[in-house]
């Protein structure tokens, strides 16, 4: 498998997991940096990954960006719904005291 690497230096394999490239970048730009990092930070090391990455894997991690984003949108979503019954709930139950 291919390997790209980040501005500091770090192995990243292109085995299609999404997630260990978050980690990485995680690792990479907010703990090495604590809080000397910043947006365009995090931005520039992204993008210094996808300078790396060709069209068909930049196509590949897109796909599993939106499936993932989808899935956090809907549990969201949902969660907010849950809150709100449950808010409900709760001022039903007062009323009846």
């Amino acid at each position: 498998m291919r390997t790209i690497k980040t501005s500091s230096g770090a192995d990243i394999v292109l085995d299609g997991d999404l997630l260990s490239i978050m980690e990485t970048l995680y690792h990479e730009v907010t703990v090495q940096r604590a809080l000397e990092r910043s947006f365009e930070d995090m931005v520039r090391e992204i993008n210094h990954l996808i300078a790396q990455m060709t069209s068909d894997e930049l196509r590949s991690y897109l796909a599993e960006s939106l499936f993932l984003n989808t899935v956090k949108y809907e549990n969201d979503k949902l969660e907010a719904y849950m809150r709100k019954l449950e808010k409900g709930r709760h001022g039903v139950e007062d009323r009846t005291r």
